[in-house]
């Protein structure tokens, strides 16, 4: 739950209105949720109940989420949610903002119902605004995507603009094309040769074979083999694996089988004969598809087992008709993905103030740009250490 002592201490008079405009995620009717999402204004697979009431459960340093829900006019039909922390919770910055629930994949837009998109849009706003915040701080949203529009639509009337904090562009696939045709213009033929060459060196270790896991059974197994190759690699090494925190191995377990229940995840495998050099886990949701985690093999690095899954799940997207695209819910400019998939589009953090001429929007706007400059300064901070470490020698024997 955001910490409603905490909003008091800043705002008394919105403490007990606060407790009313939210609620936990666990009190949204699950039926309702799912059917909501079915309606959904843009699709996003890491806000399908399944999946965000695990991660909120237990991951790692993302429990405790709570909603913005509402209701259509009279009825009881849900139509928006937004699952959310506290600005502290999310950044221990003491100040009235309500973040969006980061929901491990990196996709935060809202669900709003497509047949009342700017109800529901201009409720949630007002449903922040009872929980007693001054801003609503959209992370990782898609900027022209159709759940930001509904916000915008309702802001631009209210004389309130949307600020974007961060943006990137990260690359998606247009999964209505030919799987082959589209590889090709991607790549050139001059990569591809030489990516079958590696193709067929790596099937002298074994048959290749590309298997898709859907059915709640099988995919349990194929979950573990994922789990394993994650944590042989370089997330292993850093501590970052899912399997190596109690928390996310048990929010990933419970998530996937339920969300296999309801045919929206499926684990991909390449195989060298019996030995599985890569894995990825791929959720669906409406007519997208979403790639979540990639895991390898490193000793068969130099094969490139990781790509060569990344052109099997291409194909294999391409060839579902209930598939429009695919996001890859990658980092920007990501060296794997981005030369194969090469639709793009805008993400990034949106402060939207929910009050005009207020002054505390400035002093959240001007807290979170520091909070990033600081971040900024560390990121580059651990990366010199690790470029020294990496390129200093062993010592000798």
């Amino acid at each position: 739950m955001v910490d409603i002592a905490h909003q008091a201490a800043i705002n008394p008079a919105s403490a007990n209105d606060a407790t009313h405009a939210l609620v936990p995620l666990t009190a949204i009717e699950p039926g309702q949720w799912r059917a909501l999402a079915q309606r959904t204004v843009e699709p996003n697979g890491y806000y399908l109940p399944a999946w965000e009431l695990a991660v909120s459960a237990t991951a790692r340093d993302r429990t405790g989420a709570s909603a913005l829900s509402v209701c259509g006019g009279s009825s009881t039909r849900l139509i928006g949610l937004m699952p959310v922390v506290s600005l502290w919770q999310a950044w221990k910055i003491p100040l009235p903002a309500l973040v969006s629930a980061h929901p491990y994949g990196t996709l935060c837009s809202p669900l709003i119902d497509r047949d009342a998109s700017l109800e529901a849009a201009t409720r949630l706003l007002q449903r922040a605004r009872e929980a007693g915040a001054h801003t609503l701080i959209l992370r990782d949203v898609a900027l022209d995507g159709a759940a930001m529009s509904s916000l915008s639509q309702v802001l631009n009337p209210a004389g309130l603009k949307p600020r974007v904090l961060f943006s990137y562009i990260r690359a998606s696939l247009d999964a209505t094309q030919d799987g082959d045709r589209l590889l090709h213009e991607a790549l050139g033929a001059k990569k591809l040769k030489e990516l079958r060459r590696q193709r067929h060196r790596l099937a002298e270790h074994g048959v290749i074979s590309f298997d898709i896991a859907r059915r709640p059974d099988e995919i349990r197994v194929a979950l573990e083999t994922f789990l394993h190759l994650e944590a042989s690699g370089w997330k292993g090494k850093r501590g970052t694996a899912l399997i190596q925190d109690a928390g996310d191995a048990a929010f990933i377990r419970r998530a996937v089988p339920a969300l296999a229940e309801t045919a929206q995840c499926e684990i991909i495998t390449l195989r060298a004969g019996t030995i599985p050099v890569a894995a990825g886990i791929v959720l669906r949701h409406q007519d997208r598809a979403f790639f979540f985690k990639l895991g390898i093999d490193e000793r068969f690095a130099k094969y490139s087992p990781g790509v060569q899954l990344t052109l099997d799940l291409t194909r294999h997207l391409c060839a579902d008709p209930a598939i429009a695209s695919a996001d890859s819910t990658a980092s920007a400019d990501h060296p794997m993905i981005n030369p194969i998939w090469r639709g793009r589009f805008a993400i990034g953090d949106v402060l939207i103030p929910l009050r005009r001429n207020d002054p505390m929007v400035a002093l959240i706007h001007a807290a979170l740009l520091a909070r990033g400059l600081a971040r900024d300064a560390a990121r580059r901070t651990i990366h010199l250490i690790r470029k020294q470490a990496n390129a200093t020698p062993p010592p000798a024997r």
